[in-house]
């Protein structure tokens, strides 16, 4: 698909500097983007990068982090220099003492407005949460470059400006926890209408890497069905879902990914007053096979 709607929502590029095994990387992208390489090669810390991101709109950006063992095991464990040695292959790859900032940074550019945000460690104290990573920096600005001309709203630590209508910096009154994102503690559509935007943005974003297909998952129970123009990350409401493409999206398109997958299937929608469920019907099979009762995938090793 390649309407405005798609191009307003592209990501151009993708920046992540310091997590895990991705030092500094920039990633070009376009309407459809393929991740490929062999084991180890950083495929899913990209993936996981941009998962990061997302939560950064959802509020749940540090305790995503906590999930992944804290900031100090999603860092760069690297050298934070590459010596001539080094890059000649004459001198192993490995860290030293860091002498840098803790830093671990994301953004991203897309056709209106770019975000990015920093985190690093706090100074030790005495609270039991000392560990807990900080917010640094957040920043938005306009276009597809970070330049300081850009700039329309700018959050260092606790304090956070916006552009005025004269273009002049006004601080917020407002102070910001150090692990809160200022997506999720300040939406003003009046002083940061590009706030609003860039949060909805993120928040558009979608994720269907835990869609479970064993003969228990969401995906596979009759579910009660409303209008879903959205699949749930877990794949629960698959069935609404289709059904609302039957009936107000493109059902010609749907048939013909079905008929490309499974030649020969078709797909139906079972209503149990009010609970729907998915069936499919194959050629050669006398009735539909219901979600529940398909063959689930095994393999062995």
């Amino acid at each position: 698909m390649n309407d405005d709607r798609t191009q307003r929502g592209m990501l151009s590029p993708l920046a992540i500097a310091g997590y895990r095994s991705l030092r500094e990387l920039i990633v070009p992208l376009a309407a459809l983007n393929v991740a490929t390489g062999p084991n180890g090669s950083g495929k899913s810390n990209l993936y996981r990068s941009v998962r990061l991101l997302a939560a950064t709109a959802r509020g749940g950006l540090i305790p995503s982090l906590a999930r992944e063992g804290g900031l100090d095991s999603t860092l760069w464990a690297g050298p934070e220099h590459f010596s001539r040695d080094m890059l000649l292959g004459e001198q192993p790859v490995q860290g030293i003492r860091r002498k840098a900032p803790v830093s671990l940074r994301l953004g991203f550019a897309g056709n209106a407005f770019g975000y990015a945000i920093d985190l690093g460690l706090s100074i030790p104290s005495g609270s039991a949460f000392s560990r807990d990573p900080i917010i640094k920096r957040e920043c938005i600005w306009s276009g597809s470059r970070l330049r300081p001309p850009a700039l329309l709203v700018d959050r260092k630590g606790a304090t956070l400006h916006t552009r005025d209508e004269a273009h002049q910096w006004a601080p917020v009154a407002r102070r910001l926890a150090s692990f809160d994102s200022m997506l999720t503690e300040f939406l003003d559509p009046k002083s940061a209408p590009e706030m609003v935007a860039v949060r909805a943005q993120i928040h558009s974003w979608r994720f269907y890497d835990r869609v479970r297909t064993d003969a228990g998952a969401p995906a596979r129970q009759p579910q009660i069905g409303t209008h879903t123009p959205v699949l749930s990350d877990d794949g629960a409401d698959l069935a609404a879902a289709l059904q609302t493409i039957r009936e107000i999206g493109d059902p010609a398109a749907l048939d013909a990914a079905v008929e490309d997958a499974f030649p020969g299937a078709r797909l139906g929608i079972v209503n149990y007053d009010g609970r729907f469920e998915v069936t499919m019907r194959q050629h050669g099979l006398l009735r539909p096979l219901t979600a529940g009762s398909a063959p689930t995938g095994h393999c062995a090793t």
